[in-house]
């Protein structure tokens, strides 16, 4: 089921209307309420799969009760590590398998072995990654004595399959999100209200932005050698706006839906493609899933403890790895790789926290430094997406290699590059709002004005709708 769906539209209404009805003493019933609906709302894609997220929930809910009644550390050890082949079991069989064969019939065949071993038809269960993430880091930080397991199945299950962020994030931390669930929620029309801002925003960016640069960015793709350099910047322009549009526009969608049942999810997302620099950059990208390697792999494998070299190391096997849980192909690994090797000269140089303030502050415009370092870093980011987007490595240099190639200076067809404008529209809006929490928190403006602003963006996402497309991050 998808948020820009009518299924959903009919759906959400309903479980609000219930959840609410319950009334806010009787918790556990709320609870329950949000389990079913979010079962529902997962198994409306295959209902097969809903035994998978039943699995990681059970062995992760009785591994952290179990955890709690342990002393012994090579006993906990033992637990943990349940924990983890339970779960990483899952996501590399069902994501990886088929990658895995391929790569070494691959390795075989280039040392001139034939080695034929057999493909599975494997469907890749919606959302896996995220919800795998989410119940690890439970069972991670009940293990490190960080927080105390719940005894509450049903909030802990809630947890685990919240349907606003199940099948793309943020991949929230039990810390956060699971007291929610254990506490009383009121009904807050103020919250209620903001939380529809944002949804509207969301879908904003989702319908106009990313759905519209799609269009565009997978016509360039798909034929390459048709297109002049700057019809293929074009098309990486409008790639790395369909994939921001798409992905923050879920996070925001997220986020308002957890608002409107009392609830406050992490941000995921903080004007990326105003970084000044490749470590920025990661702080504001998906920072539900930048900081879970950080916490739960980084810091683990030493961190910045240890030497240079130590640290370079752990660097790049982040990086690599955050590449490879995006998708099943060497194209995300270069992906990983490339920002790795953006993001280690500042490591080496120790400029890697330089900027940790706000963009331009107390300024309408950056200074003519930042406008250099946000334009010099989105170049670096835009290389690295066509990694991300291209089929194969081979594919994805051969695009680079036209994007700069001086003899082939022709031109952009006008209906190709008109949705432009749509792009700096949405970058003037941000820039214009980026010290609030989202694109249309306005609750202070004069009331005409207010509803004026929310008119002109359901104009436009009513103009710009089309065949509902999914989102990106659902395959990952």
């Amino acid at each position: 089921m998808l948020f820009n769906s009518i299924e959903f539209a009919i759906f959400l209404p309903i479980v609000f209307a219930i959840y609410w009805s319950i009334g806010s003493r009787h918790v556990r019933r709320q609870n329950l309420a949000l389990l079913i609906a979010s079962y529902f709302f997962y198994g409306w894609w295959d209902w097969r799969f809903l035994g998978l997220i039943a699995f990681s929930t059970i062995v992760d809910f009785l591994v952290g009760k179990k955890l709690e009644q342990t002393t012994g550390q090579k006993k906990r050890k033992t637990l943990l590590y349940i924990s983890l082949a339970s779960n990483l079991g899952l996501l590399l069989f069902f994501k990886y398998y088929n990658f895995f064969i391929d790569s070494f019939v691959d390795a075989f065949t280039f040392f001139g072995i034939n080695f034929s071993p057999s493909h599975l038809h494997i469907v890749l269960p919606v959302g896996i990654s995220f919800y795998t993430f989410q119940t690890l880091s439970y069972t991670i930080d009940v293990y490190q004595k960080k927080i105390k397991p719940t005894t509450d199945w049903i909030a802990f299950s809630a947890f685990v399959s919240f349907f606003p962020q199940l099948v793309a994030g943020p991949i929230e931390r039990a810390a956060n999100l699971l007291p929610q669930f254990q506490k009383n929620r009121k009904f807050d029309t103020e919250k209620a209200k903001d939380g529809l801002r944002q949804i509207l925003w969301g879908l904003f960016k989702k319908i106009v932005i990313a759905d519209t640069c799609a269009i565009y960015a997978n016509d360039i793709f798909s034929n390459p050698d048709s297109y002049s350099t700057p019809a293929l910047w074009l098309g990486a322009i409008y790639f790395a706006f369909q994939i921001y549009g798409d992905f923050s526009g879920y996070s925001d969608i997220a986020l308002g839906l957890a608002r409107l049942f009392g609830f406050e999810l992490m941000k995921n997302f903080n004007l990326p493609y105003f970084s000044r620099d490749i470590a920025e950059f990661w702080r504001r990208w998906h920072i539900s899933l930048s900081s879970w390697f950080k916490d739960y792999l980084y810091i683990p494998l030493g961190g910045s403890r240890g030497g240079l070299k130590k640290t370079l190391r752990n660097v790049l096997i982040i990086f690599l790895i955050s590449g490879l849980w995006h998708g099943a192909n060497w194209t995300f690994v270069a992906w990983g790789g490339v920002h790795a090797l953006f993001f280690i000269p500042l490591l080496v140089l120790k400029r890697n926290r330089k900027h940790l303030g706000k963009i331009a502050e107390d300024s309408l415009l950056p200074s003519l430094s930042e406008a250099y370092q946000i334009s010099l870093t989105f170049l670096q980011v835009l290389i690295a997406w066509v990694f991300f987007r291209a089929a194969n490595i081979k594919e994805a240099i051969h695009y680079i290699s036209g994007m700069f190639d001086m003899a082939n200076m022709g031109t952009i067809e006008s209906y190709k590059a008109k949705y432009l404008i749509l792009i700096l529209f949405l970058l003037a809006w941000e820039w214009n709002f980026r010290d609030k929490e989202h694109g249309l928190h306005i609750p202070k403006w004069p009331t005409h004005w207010r509803w004026l602003t929310y008119s002109f963006f359901i104009w436009l996402i009513l103009y710009f709708v089309g065949e509902e497309q999914e989102f990106i991050y659902f395959q990952f």
